[in-house]
């Protein structure tokens, strides 16, 4: 074992360097005399992740140390972890991206995701940890029949966790090949590789400790960011808001998404429309029904109800949650400065013209606030920030593949296939490993596959499908006595066809009709606007030259988008359902969706009577409060 370990080591330090030597380099946002820092910071996180999964590698010899590190993890080091699973790609340069080009909306996913620990702390965390052992499954399985839970519980894991995973594959693909010009499928083999070496050799232990890592290396960059940002202002935050209201940049962008509306507005109202909603959520229902999502899929995401095994005790299983409220709180208040700093410092035309989802703000603002793109400091700035969002996004990755190798090697191999007989230690170790190979296998590949996709909405449908077939199950499975396999059954099956279907006839996919339309108007305007810059530029105003420069890039790149959406759609008519239009107008299918997967487990319990379920729920009841026995919970 030791030898493997050390080779271990050895293969990630050279993936690491094989990765900046090997690759084809296109243009990113670093200098090419600057990309030897970034890959010198990158290799130095990848160093030390792969020394912690060597040090994990010789504490894994049974099979709950691989899923749940033993049960030995503190409820501190737990809620650092937790934070770590938890705060994905999306949070880091999805939500201050948001911010930076829609203002006050962007914040509202934060305020979603934050809120939604309320609900895993009051009613998910401890009775999970008294009733689980390893998986989702096993809650389900616990008073209802073993064999069918185990087969609908995995399916349910697999398929919010492939979501889930495709979106952050893709992620790391697009944030390594932006920033240093890498190809797009090495990056997405490197998140794949480093991903299997962390589960792969040190299963729950390294990927517990490498979460840890990236959350505080997370919250150390977060900080410094903000306090550069807000020094200026004496950390007074109205000082801060008046000068984001009035930067130049911030008003064009809320005049450009307002559009026909900011004609009659002054400077000071469309900077301080900045602070308010409606520019990113244009239907209130829209906002509720993705709250529901966001509240409700947390509590039913299988790589984050699998940390509540990995404690000692229920009492620290409350202590982690709590600490992971804390510090992913105070990360997502960090993150509406990190997004209105970047709007102001470096301004949304310039985000946007580098990636127009606005997912550079975070990085672009480290490099600015270290002295530009032409500094050494602030290239080593930007090379760490990114090389944090990097090691986010691998950990995370980490996390979702460990959920479902042990639904395929815990849940399906050994409780179905073994029947839940009794299975060596050493072949069940043996059978996660595999499960880990075939799923990182898969994981790369679709991520490969999914290259120049729009994924953004397979998180948001991985939420819906937790929140809408895991979430009602475990939830009434725990607190409703009439609740057994028949409602079970009928709540994962509805809940999960009801979001993925609702998903996929909404305004998510790509309808050729409305691409070409967009396409068009951008085409249409390229004229006037041209004579506008063209005109800016001829001005001799030394401001308006400047912001003249920045709207010239964005409308190129806008043109350049536009033309190629136009070949994209060449000759389609209809989305891949066979619709013109979505039939469901919401983005997120939440306000429907729960609804259903509850009704569903409601009517399938009255219809369906199973005895065990009934006889084991004085068990379950007592045990949820209690914690008595709960290291035997998967006995039945």
């Amino acid at each position: 074992m030791l030898t493997s370990n050390r080779r271990l080591v050895v293969y990630g330090i050279a993936g690491a360097l094989a990765i900046g030597s090997g690759a084809a380099f296109a243009q990113g946002a670093v200098a090419a005399q600057y990309r030897w820092l970034t890959f010198a910071v990158f290799a130095a996180i990848i160093c030390v992740t792969m020394y912690v999964t060597y040090l994990a590698a010789k504490r894994v010899k049974s099979a709950s140390d691989f899923y749940t590190a033993g049960g030995g993890v503190s409820g501190l080091q737990n809620g650092w972890a937790i934070a770590g699973d938890y705060l994905s790609a999306a949070s880091f340069l999805g939500i201050a991206g948001l911010i930076s080009q829609y203002g006050y909306d962007g914040f509202m996913y934060s305020v979603g995701w934050l809120v939604a620990y309320i609900t895993v702390l009051l009613v998910i965390a401890e009775p999970c940890r008294n009733i689980g052992k390893y998986t989702l499954p096993d809650i389900l399985a616990y008073r209802n029949n073993p064999k069918a839970m185990r087969i609908v519980g995995a399916i349910s894991v697999v398929t919010v966790s492939t979501f889930y995973l495709t979106a952050q594959m893709v992620g790391g693909g697009v944030l390594v090949k932006t920033l240093i010009g890498i190809d797009y499928e090495i990056s997405v083999m490197a998140v794949g590789v480093l991903m299997l070496a962390y589960v792969l050799f040190g299963g729950m232990v390294a990927t517990t400790w490498v979460q840890i890592i990236k959350a505080v290396l997370l919250v150390i960059a977060s900080l410094v960011l903000v306090m550069l940002v807000w020094t200026p202002y004496g950390f007074s935050l109205p000082a801060f808001l008046a000068d984001v209201v009035g930067d130049t940049k911030v008003q064009a962008k809320v005049a450009g998404l307002l559009g026909d509306a900011a004609k009659n507005m002054t400077p000071q109202e469309l900077g301080q429309r900045f602070l308010e909603p409606g520019l990113y959520f244009k239907a209130p229902i829209d906002q509720i029904s993705l709250g529901m999502a966001l509240v409700f899929g947390t509590a039913g995401l299988p790589h984050i109800l699998m940390r509540f095994f990995t404690v000692p005790t229920a009492q620290q299983a409350r202590k982690s949650v709590v600490w992971a409220m804390a510090i992913i709180g105070g990360f997502y208040v960090l993150t509406l400065f990190l997004g209105f700093g970047a709007a102001k410092e470096v301004g949304p035309g310039v985000i946007a013209s580098i990636d127009a989802g606005g997912n550079m703000a975070g990085p672009l603002l480290a490099q600015h606030l270290g002295g530009g793109p032409d500094s050494f400091l602030g290239n080593f700035m930007l090379a760490f920030v990114s090389a944090v969002a990097f090691a986010t996004i691998v950990a995370v990755v980490a996390g979702l593949v460990l959920a479902s190798a042990s639904a395929i090697a815990h849940d399906l191999y050994v409780g179905v296939y073994h029947g839940g007989d009794i299975v060596p230690p050493q072949q069940q170790v043996r059978a996660a490993r595999i499960a880990t190979v075939i799923v990182g296998a898969v994981s790369i590949s679709i991520g490969i596959a999914a290259k120049g996709q729009n994924v953004a909405h397979l998180v948001a449908l991985a939420f819906a499908v937790a929140a809408s077939a895991n979430f009602p199950c475990v939830l009434l499975t725990m607190y409703w006595r009439r609740c057994n396999t028949g409602g079970i059954v009928l709540g994962m099956v509805v809940g999960t066809v009801a979001a993925v279907g609702l998903t996929l006839v909404s305004p998510n996919l790509t309808y050729p009709k409305a691409v070409r339309a967009a396409s068009q108007k951008v085409l249409d305007g390229e004229a006037a606007k041209r004579s506008a810059i063209e005109a800016a530029l001829a001005s001799g105003d030394a401001a308006a030259i400047e912001k003249a420069t920045v709207d010239q890039k964005a409308l190129d790149k806008a043109v350049t988008k536009a033309k190629d959406d136009m070949k994209k759609v060449e000759g389609k008519e209809v989305s891949i359902m066979g619709l013109e239009e979505p039939l469901f107008k919401l983005k997120n299918p939440g306000i429907i969706s729960i609804p259903l997967g509850f009704l569903a487990v409601l009517l399938g319990a009255l219809l369906f009577r199973d005895k065990r379920s009934e006889e084991l729920w004085p068990e379950v009841y007592a045990r949820q409060n209690t914690g008595i026995l709960a290291s035997k919970a998967t006995s039945h």
